[in-house]
């Protein structure tokens, strides 16, 4: 298909959720070169580690309220998501998490920790951070060449976006946003 990695969400409440067995079967099925992102939202420790100790992670992606003392804990790269409430400070974010492999920004919503399709103002991506910006949040085959030319961001993040139902991922959809992300890289 062409996307460069793969999120598995341990997230038991999402509709995107897998298990260990199932988070095996889909890595096995994977071409060589695709990284492994394991989606964790306020995780106890030892059920991140179980993850790490049987399924193949190259990446872990933190999703809720944790610190990074917790994201750095595990001795592995990670990602930390940032709901983009008024008022946040990406420099001041990106200071606290500034050993993580980047910072994941999507939509603020009172209820949520990510995967509600909702978008935010993109406008509100700093130009300059000192850390890679991986863009979430609402992004469709639709609007994503718009995302990419304000936000200019390291990476995207989609999930809903590429959906026929909450948490069933649409093959045309899928190609349909590759197709629009390619053609922007391509003409800008």
């Amino acid at each position: 298909m062409g996307a460069d990695a793969l999120g598995l969400v341990f997230y038991p409440p999402s509709p995107r959720a897998v298990t260990v067995a199932q988070a095996q079967a889909v890595v096995a099925a994977l071409p060589p070169f695709v990284t492994v992102v394991a989606l964790f939202v306020d995780e106890q420790e030892e059920a991140v580690r179980d993850v790490l100790a049987n399924v193949r992670v190259d990446l872990l992606q933190f999703h809720g309220d944790e610190s990074p003392e917790y994201c750095r804990g595990f001795g592995r790269p990670y990602m930390k998501a940032i709901r983009m409430a008024e008022g946040v400070d990406l420099a001041q974010v990106a200071w606290r998490y500034h050993d993580s492999a980047g910072l994941l920004l999507d939509a603020w919503h009172p209820d949520a920790k990510g995967g509600t399709g909702a978008a935010f103002d993109w406008e509100r991506v700093p130009a300059q951070c000192s850390l890679p910006i991986v863009l979430a949040g609402g992004l469709t085959p639709d609007n994503v060449r718009q995302a990419l030319a304000v936000a200019r961001p390291y990476a995207l993040d989609v999930s809903s976006g590429v959906e026929s139902a909450k948490g069933i991922k649409d093959f045309d959809k899928m190609a349909a946003f590759l197709n629009e992300v390619y053609e922007f890289e391509r003409t800008g």
